[in-house]
């Protein structure tokens, strides 16, 4: 079936199941229908043969099934696969945030840029609009206020006039482009530093913000909530767990609680619980960086302060990098604080697709369902098999890993997200491994367990399990991006595949038109003329310069030329001369035409020749 899923196939049972769920009234990207697909084609319950070709009907039937599960806004599994989605699409690390932050900007100010880079020679009134835009562009650039205060305006004029006073516009018109834009951006920054510099010292600032007390009262605010929201999803996943493990003990709670969808919200809290596990990963970095940096902005501010005290006029080469420090390290509060806003308004947006568990199970409900039942906590879980280890000699072919005896175990790559890799194929829950029982290492692979008897099993037959891992990813598609089993479908349906190597769902491949121009020699030439690549060429200059070393130029000089002088003559040259006759003559005689008859004999035997004279008289001629 994967050669037969075509890319145009794909599409138009994409944008149909598109078309079909937007009638329905509801509106869903690409990306998310896209994923849909492949987890109808995955599941083994639609009976979709990977190796079959898809009739007409077949693809009728995966459109209807794909329409289905969209618009069943009652099932856990639906509000996970829109959170994964979501989540991939949406969440940027810090470089690739910051990137596209600073790209964004200089598309902003590209307009402002080309006006005063492409300006040539200008008269006095266009060279002040030049220089007001540069007041612009400072202004813009450092990101401190507003370019309609008036009163941001003059301090961001006042500290340019000190640096670039509207006296040097004619050697700055005179540079080239690229040094232009570079100088833009060293002004930028200079006006920046100046102006947070009187800010300190209480001489000016507007429109300004106190970012560092703003960071240092969002940031415990930000990590407090995500701290609460993850409280909050563990303790419904400790729940549903707990239940899902006395439907498996007691066959009787098992007719009681099989109609609910306990299975899907357990992975949808787990979902939700690894995606805030990731925030608040960098909202903790974020705190560590706004700390860092409040140690280096109050020392460059110090320094700065002891080397203007007190003096009227000081260096720029001794001043203005720190000026330029200054600027860098508020150009990193800024950064800190959209990272903040980022993660704050992810969590919040991932807020709607936990919705659905108060849904399904209110709080009443779930307290009835829990009576007689134990909850236990991860932690707690984790605990009760701290004392127990497999035996390693117990396994004659299998490696198992332990923190005593092996470097950098935190750091090894588990399978399965950290879950116990026996419990997800065999119970169909997410039970959080333990890593002091023992890492089992199975084909280059780590796997943890929840118990030493699980550990037992799983290693008899390894690849056992994992298949049957795989199995219960293919009836659960969340699982795949939850366990992170994505190498495990690459070969399935290539065609929807297509997705960013460091994301794991899947997304429609980008298109746009662009277009690029560039100079022609851009960079003046570097053609060496001496060079020769002939080896005998070489050999020949060489021995040239080798017999020019044994060569001397002798010069003398005798008495006969001593202090002799040049002398020169001068002669009259023969001139050019001819003479004429009076008149030209000539004369012309008859051409003698004289004919002899008979020399070829006749009848006769004796031969008679006779002379015959035509020649024309002289006197007519």
């Amino acid at each position: 079936m994967s050669g037969e899923l075509t890319q145009s196939v794909i599409k138009r049972i994409i944008r149909q199941v598109g078309l079909e769920c937007a009638a329905q009234g509801q509106s869903l990207s690409e990306t998310l229908v896209a994923f849909m697909v492949k987890a109808v084609v995955l599941d083994p319950r639609n009976d979709f043969n990977m190796d079959r070709i898809l009739t007409e009907n077949d693809m009728q039937d995966l459109i209807q099934l794909c329409v289905t599960r969209l618009l069943d806004t009652t099932n856990p599994s639906l509000s996970t696969i829109k959170m994964q989605v979501y989540f991939d699409v949406n969440y940027a690390n810090r470089d690739e945030l910051l990137s596209e932050q600073e790209r964004v900007l200089e598309g902003k100010l590209a307009p402002v840029v080309r006006a005063i880079t492409e300006s040539g020679p200008l008269a006095q009134e266009e060279m002040e609009n030049v220089y007001q835009k540069i007041v612009t562009y400072a202004l813009l650039r450092s990101g401190l206020g507003s370019p309609t205060d008036i009163e941001a305006i003059r301090e961001v004029t006042a500290a340019l006039q000190s640096v670039f006073p509207q006296t040097e516009m004619i050697t700055f018109i005179s540079l080239s482009k690229k040094d232009k834009e570079q100088q833009l951006k060293d002004l930028a920054m200079l006006v920046a530093g100046i102006r947070l510099y009187n800010k300190q010292c209480q001489k000016g600032g507007s429109g300004i913000d106190d970012l560092p007390n703003i960071l240092h009262e969002a940031i415990p605010s930000t990590t407090q909530t995500l701290d609460e929201h993850l409280n909050s999803c563990q303790l419904l996943a400790h729940r549903y767990t707990a239940l899902l493990e006395s439907m498996q003990e007691d066959p009787s709670r098992h007719s009681q609680l099989s109609t609910f969808k306990l299975k899907e919200a357990l992975f949808n809290v787990r979902q939700y619980e690894a995606f805030l596990c990731i925030l608040q990963s960098n909202a903790i970095t974020n705190a560590q960086e706004v700390e860092s940096l409040d140690i280096k902005f109050e020392a460059a501010m110090t320094a700065l302060k002891n080397t203007m005290q007190d003096k009227t006029s000081i260096e720029s080469k001794e001043v203005f990098p720190m000026f330029m420090e200054l600027s860098k390290l508020w150009t990193g509060y800024q950064n800190e604080m959209l990272l903040l806003n980022f993660l704050t308004n992810i969590a919040d947006s991932l807020q709607q697709f936990l919705e659905i568990q108060s849904q399904l199970f209110p709080e009443e409900m779930l307290t009835s369902l829990l009576e007689g039942v134990t909850v236990k906590s991860d932690e707690e879980r984790i605990k009760e098999t701290m004392g127990t280890r497999v035996n390693v000699s117990d396994f004659e072919n299998q490696e198992w890993l332990f923190p005593e005896t092996t470097d950098n175990f935190d750091q090894l790559l588990i399978q399965y997200h950290g879950f116990c890799a026996h419990s997800i194929g065999v119970k169909g829950i997410t039970l959080p491994g333990n890593p002091a029982i023992g890492i089992l290492k199975h084909k280059e692979k780590y796997y943890v367990f929840s118990s030493k008897e699980a550990a037992y099993t799983f290693a008899q037959d390894s690849d056992k399990f994992i298949q049957l891992n795989v199995e219960k990813a293919k009836k659960y598609a969340e699982l795949i991006q939850l366990l992170e089993l994505h190498h495990q479908f690459e070969y399935l349906v290539p065609h929807l595949q297509d997705r960013n190597a460091k994301k794991g769902l899947m997304k429609p491949p980008p298109k746009c038109d662009t277009g690029t121009q560039t100079d022609t020699h851009i960079l003046p030439p570097t053609i060496v003329r001496s060079y020769e690549w002939n080896e005998w060429e070489l050999r020949r200059k060489a021995i040239k310069l080798a017999n020019l070393r044994r060569k001397l130029t002798h010069s003398m000089q005798t008495d006969l030329s001593h202090m002799r002088r040049e002398n020169f003559t001068q002669v009259y040259l023969p001139k050019d001369d001819g003479t004429q006759t009076r008149h030209d003559n000539s004369s012309n005689v008859p051409k003698p035409q004289i004919f002899l008859k008979g020399l070829r004999g006749g009848s006769s035997p004796t031969t008679r020749m006779v002379t015959v004279d035509l020649t024309r008289p002289l006197d007519e001629t």
